[in-house]
């Protein structure tokens, strides 16, 4: 049985259909790779299954219990975390309280030590341990970026919603965001990535779902997706 099973899900704002009878599901311990053309619903799609938005229609099944109607922290709370498109960090904050708060956020009645213990584990695990007391409007967009990861690893989810996490950054960064991901993967915890950075999604992702005007319009392996006519004339030729 998959981790996470989507069914159908729907959203349209007003006239226009973002996301349409989408199916998609994650096993276990895998990367999910999730691509398509700007305005595709990617991230509507990761705003439904997070709660951050209502679906229309459809289910979303997780382990076992439906979520869809659930709020945001109760989908927190049962192991789904997400970062966001562009870095939602608490800029009047330094480093080591933004993930405090992704601590705090995850379990109901988190004791401050544990919280604590889990800032300290996850700061060292995403290497910013050196900027723990560091104001965040005073750190590099790369490291900006891992410390989104960092405040959703501190809630510690079995499934983990990557929202462009390498958009930006250089091909050093890159690689090394390439690293951190498949690093949470072997520390057992499910992915769900949306990228346009094709060398990250083709060289690190076991199965790729591509969107379309709010659609799923191919899934598949790497290398499957890449020979794929119809993805190709949508949005790989713009890649």
């Amino acid at each position: 049985m998959p981790m996470l099973e989507a069914t159908g899900i729907s959203k349209a704002f007003g006239g226009l259909a973002a996301v349409s009878k989408v199916d998609i599901s994650v096993n276990e311990g895998e990367i999910l790779g999730l691509i398509g053309p700007n305005g595709a619903g990617k991230t509507t799609l990761f705003n439904l299954i997070s709660g951050a938005i209502q679906m229309d229609s459809g289910t979303a099944v997780f382990e076992g219990k439906r979520i869809s109607g659930m709020k945001p922290y109760q989908i927190c709370r049962l192991g789904i975390g997400r970062s966001f498109q562009a870095a939602k960090n608490f800029d009047g904050m330094p480093v080591h309280q933004n993930v405090l708060m992704g601590a705090l956020f995850g379990k109901k009645g988190q004791s401050a030590a544990n919280a604590s213990k889990i800032v300290d584990e996850v700061l060292d695990f995403v290497n910013l341990n050196e900027l723990r007391d560091k104001m965040v409007h005073d750190i590099p967009l790369a490291s900006q970026k891992r410390l989104e990861v960092a405040r959703a690893l501190a809630t510690r989810p079995k499934l983990l919603l990557l929202d462009e996490m390498m958009a930006g950054l250089n091909p050093s960064e890159v690689g090394e965001a390439m690293e951190l991901v498949t690093k949470i993967r072997d520390s057992g915890i499910t992915i769900i990535m949306i990228e346009h950075v094709m060398k990250a999604i083709m060289k690190i992702c076991d199965r790729i779902v591509v969107l379309h005007h709010g659609a799923k319009i191919a899934e598949g392996a790497p290398q499957e997706i890449a020979a794929n006519k119809t993805v190709i004339e949508v949005y790989l030729g713009e890649c």
